[in-house]
């Protein structure tokens, strides 16, 4: 099939993507950047050269987009939930993440119908929800109209795109959870429960600055520890709430100026002590 080598290569890239270390919000924003490269490559292959048939049509909206399309839904998805997500207790944390998993279950309930039309492997109104230009108004308009146009899109698939991210969706909740529940066993004798008589008295920036070169640099479990980890110790031993730490990463990164501010000023004064021993 002539969107086989897209997509195995696009799937390879995603795969190299999850087997990193990175932060899941990392890996979310970069999934998204791939997919959407790959969504628009999709259509002008579907716009410029069509389908020979209305069989050749159905499959390409009822199977090849939604794998691509489910990938987009997913990752926004990921995105706004993880961004989101409480830094606090893993009862609070397990409770958000089980309130995600049932606002999910509700798009399934909406579109009940066709759900179990999909689910079943039904094919008798493929005709009608697979084609472009038609419309079923018993459609709920959800949602994810990133790439809606009437070159690129049907009435449904969208929906078959969305059930697949939702259902990918609801077992990294699960999988999250189950990390919860086994961690919170080990709490109990933590040794970090003392607080800490240290309070970071530079700016939140400056620190955020300082944990992600420290994440970088890979000195810290081999390279292995998440930036959520990582903020958090943080947190605990300076007595600070560093807030949504992974925007003030990308202010960072659009800096005109040095983006490397707080580290180049250490190095100076680092240096400047070196001089003041030698003297």
């Amino acid at each position: 099939m002539k969107y086989q080598e897209l997509i195995v290569e696009f799937e390879a890239k995603l795969e190299a993507l999850e087997s990193c270390n990175g932060d899941v919000l990392y890996k979310a924003e970069t999934g998204i950047t791939h997919t959407e490269k790959c969504m628009k490559h999709l259509r002008r292959s579907v716009v410029d050269k069509g389908f020979q048939s209305v069989q050749d049509e159905i499959w390409f909206f009822k199977h090849i987009k939604p794998q691509i399309f489910s990938k987009l839904i997913y990752y926004v998805k990921l995105y706004n939930i993880e961004s989101k997500r409480p830094r606090s207790s893993s009862k609070f944390q397990i409770k958000y993440l089980n309130n995600q998993i049932n606002k999910l279950q509700v798009y399934f309930n909406d579109n009940l119908e066709f759900y179990h039309y999909y689910r079943r492997g039904a094919t008798t109104l493929d005709e009608q929800y697979f084609v472009r230009g038609k419309s079923d108004l018993r459609s709920p308009t959800e949602s994810f109209h990133f790439f809606i146009d009437e070159e690129f899109s049907t009435c449904q698939d969208c929906t078959v795109a969305t059930i697949m991210a939702f259902d990918m969706l609801i077992v990294y909740l699960q999988q999250e959870i189950e990390k919860l529940e086994s961690s919170t066993e080990n709490i109990k004798i933590n040794p970090m429960k003392q607080s800490s008589k240290l309070f970071w008295t530079g700016s939140k920036t400056e620190l955020i600055e300082l944990i992600y070169a420290l994440h970088s640099s890979g000195v810290i479990n081999s390279g292995t520890a998440e930036i959520k980890e990582m903020a958090s110790l943080f947190e605990q031993i300076f007595n600070i709430d560093l807030g949504n730490y992974y925007h003030t990463f990308i202010e960072i990164r659009a800096r005109k100026c040095s983006k490397t501010k707080f580290l180049d000023r250490l190095i100076e004064v680092l240096n400047k002590r070196f001089a003041e021993l030698d003297e």
